[in-house]
Formats: C-alpha cells, sequence, structure tokens
C-alpha cells in the first residue's frame, strides 16, 4: 500500500502510542482529531477535524492507504453524545473510505461489545462464542460500528478489521487487568498486523497481550500476523497483594465486560449522574 494511514482520534491514548510507534514499522501517518497535537513527529500530517462531518473527512483521507479509527467518546456517556460521535462518525469514516478509494479500514471496536458475555469455565473465549451482547450505551456503538463494518466488506468490497481491544494502558492498574491488558507494544504490533494481512476480507479480533491470565483466544489475531510480545503477569505479585486474587463469581471477574457490566453502569444512574457534567468530548481511549 502507498501513501499514509489516516489516523483518527490522534491525540488519544492509543493515538498518542501508535503516532510514535507506526512510523517506526514503516507507516507515514497522516493525524486527525478534533484538537491541534502540538507534538507532531517529524513528517507527520496533521488534520483538525470532526469525524462526524463526513467532507471534512472525506478531504483527510485522500490519498490515503488505509485508515486506522479511534476517534469518539471513549467509555460509557449519554446516548446523544455516544450515538453521534461513535456510530455517526464510524459510518463518515468507512462512506469516506469508500469514495476515496481507500481500500482497508481499521476499527477499534471494544470487550464491551460483548460486554456480558460470560467467561468461559474452562478454556478461552474465541470470537465466534461471543456474539454482540453490549454491556452499555457505549458497547452498543461498538456492535454498531462492527456492522457497519461487516456491510461495508460484504457491500463495498473494503477489507475491515475490527480490534476488540480490551485494557489499553501503560501497565494493568486492576487484577482483571491481568487478564485483559493489552500493552503499547502490543498495540502497535496488532494495528500492524491489521493493516498488512493480506485480503483480510472481514475480520473482528480480540486485542490483548499475550497474557498468561487472558481469557481470550488470540488464535484469530495470530492468523492475521499478530505476534504479541508482553505478559501482564509481571504485574502480578503487586496487584494481587493490594487487591487480592481475583474472585471468580464477582460480576467484575465473572463477565467479559467487566465493571461495565455492573450497576454503577446503568444508563438510567448514569444519565442522571453525567447530566451534572460537561458533555464527553470526543477522544480515542483505552476501553477497560
Amino acid at each position: 500500500m502507498s501513501g499514509p494511514v489516516l489516523l483518527t482520534g490522534a491525540a488519544g491514548r492509543i493515538g498518542t502510542v501508535l503516532r510514535g510507534g507506526l512510523p517506526e514499522r514503516g507507516w507515514a501517518v497522516r493525524s486527525l482529531d478534533v484538537v491541534p497535537i502540538v507534538d507532531t513527529r517529524p513528517g507527520e500530517e496533521q488534520v483538525v477535524a470532526d469525524v462526524t462531518d463526513l467532507a471534512a473527512v472525506l478531504d483527510a483521507v485522500s490519498g490515503a492507504a488505509a485508515v486506522v479509527h479511534l476517534a469518539g467518546v471513549c467509555g460509557e456517556s449519554t446516548w446523544a453524545a455516544v450515538s453521534h460521535a461513535n456510530i455517526e462518525g464510524t459510518y463518515c469514516v468507512l462512506e469516506a473510505a469508500r469514495r476515496a478509494g481507500v481500500p482497508r479500514v481499521v476499527l477499534a471496536s471494544s470487550n464491551h461489545a460483548t460486554g456480558f458475555t460470560p467467561r468461559p469455565a474452562e478454556g478461552l473465549l474465541r470470537e465466534e462464542d461471543a456474539p454482540p451482547r453490549p454491556d452499555t450505551y457505549y458497547g452498543v456503538s461498538k456492535v454498531a460500528a462492527e456492522a457497519l463494518g461487516s456491510l461495508y466488506a460484504d457491500r463495498y468490497g473494503l477489507d475491515v478489521v475490527c480490534l476488540r481491544i480490551g485494557s489499553a494502558f501503560p501497565e494493568p492498574t486492576t487484577t482483571r487487568q491481568l487478564a485483559t491488558w493489552l500493552s503499547p507494544g502490543d498495540q502497535v504490533s496488532l494495528v500492524d498486523a491489521a493493516l498488512r494481512a493480506p485480503a483480510p476480507g472481514f475480520a473482528v479480533v480480540w486485542g490483548v497481550s499475550a497474557n498468561t491470565r487472558n481469557w481470550w483466544d488470540l488464535t484469530t489475531a495470530r492468523a492475521l500476523g499478530y505476534d504479541p510480545a508482553d505478559d501482564a503477569e509481571v504485574f502480578a505479585d503487586a496487584l494481587v497483594e493490594v487487591h487480592g486474587e481475583p474472585d471468580p463469581t464477582d460480576p467484575v471477574h465473572a463477565r467479559v465486560g467487566g465493571e461495565y457490566t455492573t450497576a454503577e453502569f446503568d444508563a438510567d444512574r448514569f444519565e442522571t449522574r453525567t447530566a451534572l457534567l460537561p458533555e464527553a468530548a470526543p477522544g480515542s481511549g483505552a476501553d477497560g
């Protein structure tokens, strides 16, 4: 593929990691966010635009080799905020790619698209064993993103790879994340594999590191060329000392979506709580 990779949500946590890591893998990057990026790298292009502005995204994607779409509301928020930024934004990115003839889009999906799925009692969870079962409005938006990706792959022939990201942080901060962690280095490796895999068509893959306590089967991601290098277990002793060993009967550890499946994230309670706060700003986040 020739041309830069358009990276939406480039100012966010994962976007910042990819802006540093993708060029090291040979990719030129064109960064898009609603805010200016103050620490641009040598050769990095920058576009300030909203992904829900189809005309602006169409301009931004012109001449790109592929799109990595991270932009949107990160985590749970109001339906108005999540549906606009995450669903409308994903539509605009896919439609702009189609119109511009860009052949591949990598979409940031989430474990929360299937958050109410129980963890298996034995073995690892394959993608086909975890159909849509969202835990929040945020999770619904990721189900919609996967559905839009499937439509654009089947109807228009785009290659669309959806990454069901676990917990993308510099290091795990909870005992749940000993299973769900996606390290910064593996974030780069996973996206690089999704960009390079020959003719993936439509694919949904788990996005986690090679964690000893993994819940998820990485066979499909490895088939794309993903070779995770990190394991959250190096942080286990310190986290277990503080929090204790995970209780498999606790919903936080018994369901894929963890905390997002608890009453704290009930839509009515969340709408009431966030009504008192400024509206969530679009960005690119890390799930949980």
